[in-house]
């Protein structure tokens, strides 16, 4: 298992030297490993099916119960069989659609990455190690928006899903970590083992509200929608794997999976509930009004993952039922209807609905697949995606509290999905032949091989729906729910009330099929205004705030000038640590004896009477000699209190400085008074302010004692362990070799300094 997970990211390193090598049926070959994984996943669906959730552990980081452990349930297995499935399509199709194109080889690596860690994310059974992969995701899903780096637009949108998932992926992680210390364990069987552990612990609205925000940004739901049709800057297999099975899926797998932990509850229903339904309202709204043909299928995938939240968040047996068919229905018929929008855009060369027309006869297999592809999307029989529509509509129904609502937002939706369907199938292929900037043919066998299967697929679940229902379905509705729930799906389940509300959204969206040039005048002529006031702006206008904060700081912060860098330092030390000394210590200041002898009132003197003539002076070298005074006043201080090698070592430094500071000094132009009085007063009760903080501390540390001090321990070990009786040499040469080597390298290095600016001197007079 780890193998096969952890292969992806070891082919993308080797695919651009295969992709160079193969040349063009490097697609064909390169789909090889999605497609023995296909296989491997495949035959773990017996074992899931008899015996439940399998466990395969790999030790990592047991210190810290981080681990390569990984849960291989019905939930996860749906997700890594559609992941590995239709990326085998995928990276075929890419091979034609992208045939030719100059990095096309850093293409197959970035994308091999992106599937490996969405394999990763959904089989995790480690808390850790999901949300490493789910960055991942977001890491390569980003360098895969902006493939095509040179388009300033491409760069942009790529930024802008990266920041919104990443910014997610934050509260998700504190959302994590909670969710494991709440529970003991950081490994996902044994945290949903007790379905009321979480529901249970007084920090569940905490944790519920940062899973929500990581997975809400993450599966685009309202209000950070807005970025996942800016995504489809990419190119249309990234699309088409994006929106099908793996990124923006993620955030449903999650909620999924910590359904049985976090579900159940007011809290979980109505947020998940209404949110999604407005997500699902929202996307296809924006569907409605959109010509881009790539446009038109991602709102209409922000559709589908609000349906999937909604159903989720109503939690009942029919709806848990009805999320799982309605994700596996909407992965076949996207992946196949984005591949479909990838043949047209590619072989007329434009993306706009409105200038295509007549291609029936140039492209007959592109249009029998759209069409296929489009009625399941449109929820008609003999689908899957009917089936998994007339489920929504029972669960919508029957959601506990928020039927009405629910209902009404699923019928519309469902007329306004219904009718862009239509427009996808038929606007492009009827009426009279347009002229496009290429001449249309038929896509080639690697563009076609994909749709033309997920499409049929789509067909036979619908025709036999219990071979679906029979394994994977009923396995990971099993896992979502938290217990075992029979799975039947049938094409005809009588007259009844979802029947009927099948009936109106496709009456519906008939006639907004054939009004829709009237309902685009319409949007744009009254409801334009969404555009300009709607979630994007309110992005935009975020980032701008953010980038004249930057600037702000910056020129506030990154001022140049050392006294400002200074200034700031000095008076947040003094602030907090004042702050934190005061306000939560009650250490006593007390000034001790003060039996002093002359020379060290004298040598006291010497440093104090330095630092101010330093501070005053109004001449280079007057401040660079007082400034020795001060450091070689300190030098005799060390040498007083029995520190030699200190004392050693400060004059060297001192001298070192001195000797630099006056020789750079004759090299800079003539004095300048650039501080003003008021700045000078400022600068002294900075300084006096940190002077007075240190020295209270240094009295209050001389007044406390939590040990016995290291020195009698040092005197004890110097003969015992280091057999010298000289104690300074032992802690010299034997306690305290390395700092003492560190002195060695500063004596050295002062000594080449010196010897370096007198050999300059000597050159500048040579001259």
């Amino acid at each position: 298992m780890l193998i096969a997970v952890l292969s992806g990211f070891i082919l993308a390193a080797a695919s651009p030297w295969l992709a160079r090598s193969v040349g063009d049926r490097a697609g064909w070959l390169l789909a090889a490993l999605p497609a023995a994984l296909f296989v491997y996943f495949l035959g773990f669906l017996p074992t899931v099916n008899e015996s439940g959730a399998q466990v395969i552990h790999y030790p990592w980081i047991p210190d810290l119960d981080v681990n390569f452990s990984f849960l291989v349930d019905g939930l996860s297995l749906l997700f890594a069989l559609l992941i590995s499935g239709i990326g085998t399509f995928i990276i075929i199709y890419a091979g034609g659609y992208l045939h030719g194109h100059p990095h096309l080889p850093r293409f197959y690596a970035i994308m091999f990455a992106f599937m490996a860690s969405m394999l990763g994310l959904v089989l995790s059974n480690n808390l850790i190690t999901l949300f490493v992969f789910w960055e991942l995701t977001s890491v390569t899903s980003y360098l895969l928006m902006g493939f095509n780096h040179e388009d300033k637009n491409a760069r942009w949108c790529a930024l802008q899903g990266l920041l919104v998932t990443v910014a997610g992926g934050l509260a998700l992680m504190a959302g994590l970590i909670m969710i494991g210390v709440a529970a003991g364990s950081f490994e996902l069987h044994e945290i949903l083992a007790d379905d009321d552990v979480l529901r249970e612990h007084p920090w569940y609205v905490g944790m519920l509200i940062l899973v929500l925000i990581g997975s809400f940004a993450k599966s685009a739901q309202v209000p950070l929608h807005f970025w996942l049709p800016n995504a489809m800057v990419a190119p249309t297999p990234v699309s088409a794997f994006l929106h099908s099975a793996t990124m923006v899926k993620a955030g449903v797998y999650l909620l999924a999976r910590f359904n049985p932990g976090l579900g159940g509850t007011d809290a979980w229903l109505y947020t998940l509930g209404i949110v999604g339904a407005l997500t699902m309202f929202t996307g296809s709204f924006m569907a409605l009004r959109s010509t881009g043909i790539k446009a038109v299928l991602a709102y209409t995938t922000v559709m589908a993952l609000g349906t999937l939240v909604m159903l989720i968040g109503i939690g009942t047996e029919g709806a848990i039922i009805a999320a799982m068919a309605f994700l596996l229905a909407h992965a076949l018929y996207k992946a196949s209807l984005f591949m479909l929008a990838g043949a047209l855009d590619h072989e007329t060369g434009t993306k706009d609905i409105l200038k295509m027309g007549g291609l029936r006869q140039l492209m007959p297999i592109t249009f029998l697949a759209s069409c296929v592809a489009a009625l399941s999307l449109a929820g008609l029989p003999p689908l899957f995606g009917f089936i998994a529509k007339e489920l929504m509509f029972e669960a919508t129904v029957g959601a506990p509290g928020l039927a009405f609502f629910t209902t009404v937002l699923a019928v519309v939706s469902a007329m306004m999905v219904a009718g862009m369907a239509a427009v996808f199938a038929i606007r492009p292929f009827t009426g009279k032949l347009k002229e496009t900037p290429k001449k249309p043919h038929e896509a080639p066998p690697s563009m076609l091989a994909g749709p033309v299967v997920l499409a049929t697929l789509g067909l036979l679940f619908g025709l036999m729906g219990f071979i679906p229902a029979s394994g994977i379905v009923q396995s990971a509705v099993g896992a979502v729910y938290g217990s075992p729930i029979e799975v039947e799906l049938y094409l005809w389940h009588g007259i009844n009330l979802p029947l009927m509300l099948s009936i109106l959204a496709i009456a519906g969206g008939v006639a907004l099929f054939l009004r829709w040039e009237q309902v685009l005048d319409f949007y744009r002529e009254r409801l334009g205004f969404i555009d300009r006031f709607g979630a994007e702006r309110g992005y935009e206008k975020w980032y701008d705030g953010v980038v004249w904060l930057a600037e702000w700081q910056t020129r506030v912060l990154q001022s140049g000038y050392l006294r400002t860098y200074l200034t700031i330092t000095v008076l947040t030390t003094v602030v907090l640590t004042g702050w934190t000394f005061f306000g939560h210590t009650n250490s006593a200041v007390t000034l001790g004896s003060m039996d002093m002898h002359f020379y060290e009132v004298a040598i006291a003197g010497v440093v104090v009477v330095g630092a101010i003539a330093a501070s005053v002076t109004s001449s280079r070298i007057g401040a660079a000699a007082t400034l020795g005074m001060v450091g070689f006043g300190v030098a005799m201080i060390y040498v007083l209190f029995s520190a030699p090698d200190l004392g050693i070592t400060q004059i060297m430094i001192e001298t070192l400085t001195v000797i630099l500071l006056v020789l750079v000094l004759f090299r800079l132009p003539g004095f300048l008074n650039l501080s003003k009085p008021a700045d000078r007063v400022r600068d002294a009760a900075v300084a006096f302010s940190l002077g007075t903080l240190m020295t209270v501390l240094i009295l209050a540390v001389n007044g406390v004692t939590v040990t016995d001090p290291i020195s009698l321990q040092l005197a004890e070990w110097s003969y015992t362990e280091a057999q010298g009786r000289n104690i300074v040499n032992v802690i010299l040469v034997d306690f305290r070799a390395l700092d003492t080597l560190g002195e060695l390298f500063v004596i050295g290095l002062a000594a080449v300094g010196v010897y370096a600016m007198i050999r300059l001197r000597a050159e500048d007079k040579q001259r």
